[in-house]
């Protein structure tokens, strides 16, 4: 057998992908999925995005180029990222990079030394603290509090756990998978801890610019944190490119030296032609992606109606993301689930309805009482939802109502 190194003991996975393989498996067998697993997106990438991608390939553009990204989309994402933001940056503080999460690994490669703590969110995106783990830090995981507006960070929780040890805080306002977003004070309270204990902050802002209502807002805006802070910026959701695998690191200069040295020691550089793309997406005619965001509205509102109307279920209803986190502690207790998993493989073999859990999202916090699922809509259609929603209506129905008899 063979013995492969400790270190990969360490390394979590993304979770969702394990569901969409328990999802192929049962349609497989001839039954119909309703999928509610993944952030991915069944709507295609904008036509002049792809047109432009096509041209850069047929003029040439197939080999190496530099390990920062072409300058060209550096450029565009230093004019069109800062101008969103309010602030300015160059091309020296932008880093091409083949997605969003390799963005995340780069950060604690270069800031954070075996030992340091790192805090994340959790719930939150599973590569966290498997990145953490891997790189030899010491993940601290803070958590939120239901409220009226949905989700808040527990500021208590945090307070008491940062120690001299700390270096990083990885912040991820308009959060997968709980669809959290914070208020002014809120935003202002993080930047002020981190300037207070000297961290350096990963803002994962992969879903800033899906929007419902109201104008994003970004940590790095505040002053004082625009030097301390590193933006993780993706095209995946804001131009359904997924799967084109482009992103950018966005912060001060001599860290962005240090992230391209990795890139040439990772990848050598992002794809060429791709980076063309990337850059009509930013330039370009914008109403690809606005109708995305349009149709991704529709759906949440659908979605979160029919839940709302479901006996043993809540549901916040978040103005960002593509996720909705309905607290299902009631319904959960009269199925007699003896585990999440367990209350989700029954589902999806008694309807058909996939999704994810909150353990998919890390290890429950230790007193955390409710009980919560993760829908993904971007993938599904409005009249499947419509399909799927019906039959986890039966189903859930069959239970609420034998314990009213």
């Amino acid at each position: 057998m063979t013995e492969f190194a400790y270190r990969l003991k360490s390394l979590g996975t993304e979770t969702a992908f394990a569901v969409s393989q328990d999802a192929a498996e049962f349609a497989a067998q001839g039954n119909k999925v309703y999928p509610f697993h993944l952030g991915d997106l069944d709507l295609p990438t904008p036509p002049n995005i792809m047109e432009a991608a096509v041209k850069a390939m047929r003029d040439g553009k197939t080999g190496y180029n530099p390990a920062a990204g072409i300058p060209q989309l550096r450029d565009s994402l230093a004019e069109v990222v800062g101008a969103e933001r309010g602030i300015s940056f160059g091309c020296n503080n932008v880093v091409v990079q083949p997605g969003g999460k390799p963005v995340i690994s780069k950060f604690i490669q270069a800031l954070m030394n075996p030992g340091d703590g790192v805090m994340y969110p959790n719930p939150g995106y599973p590569i966290y603290v498997s990145q953490i783990n891997y790189h030899g830090g010491q993940p601290l995981a803070y958590g939120y509090i239901p409220a009226a507006e949905g989700f808040k960070i527990d500021r208590e929780q945090v307070e008491g756990m940062i120690n001299s040890q700390t270096r990083l805080f990885i912040y991820n306002n308009y959060q997968n998978p709980i669809g959290a977003e914070s208020d002014p004070d809120e935003m202002e309270w993080v930047a002020e801890l981190a300037q207070k204990h000297n961290l350096w902050v990963l803002s994962d802002e992969a879903y800033f610019n899906i929007q419902y209502s109201g104008k994003p807002k970004s940590i790095v805006s505040i002053p004082g944190m625009k030097e301390r802070t590193v933006i993780l910026y993706t095209f995946s959701k804001t131009y359904a490119m997924t799967g084109w695998r482009l992103g950018a690191a966005i912060g001060p200069t001599d860290l962005m030296k240090v992230f391209a040295k990795l890139n040439v020691n990772d990848e050598s550089c992002t794809n060429h032609f791709i980076q063309y793309g990337g850059i009509e997406a930013l330039t370009g005619d914008q109403s690809g992606a606005r109708d995305l965001v349009t149709e991704l509205n529709l759906r949440r509102d659908v979605l979160a109606k029919y839940l709302n109307k479901m006996s043993g279920i809540s549901c916040n209803i978040p103005d960002s993301t593509f996720y909705l986190f309905p607290d299902i502690t009631e319904l959960y207790h009269q199925m007699e689930a003896q585990s999440y998993e367990d209350f989700r493989s029954r589902v999806l073999k008694e309807t058909g309805v996939s999704f994810c859990t909150r353990e998919h999202f890390g290890t429950p916090i230790e007193n955390e009482g409710r009980k919560y699922i993760r829908f993904a809509y971007s993938g599904i259609p409005v009249d499947e939802i419509e399909a799927g929603m019906a039959r986890l209506k039966d189903y859930w129905d069959s239970f609420t109502s034998n314990e009213t008899v």
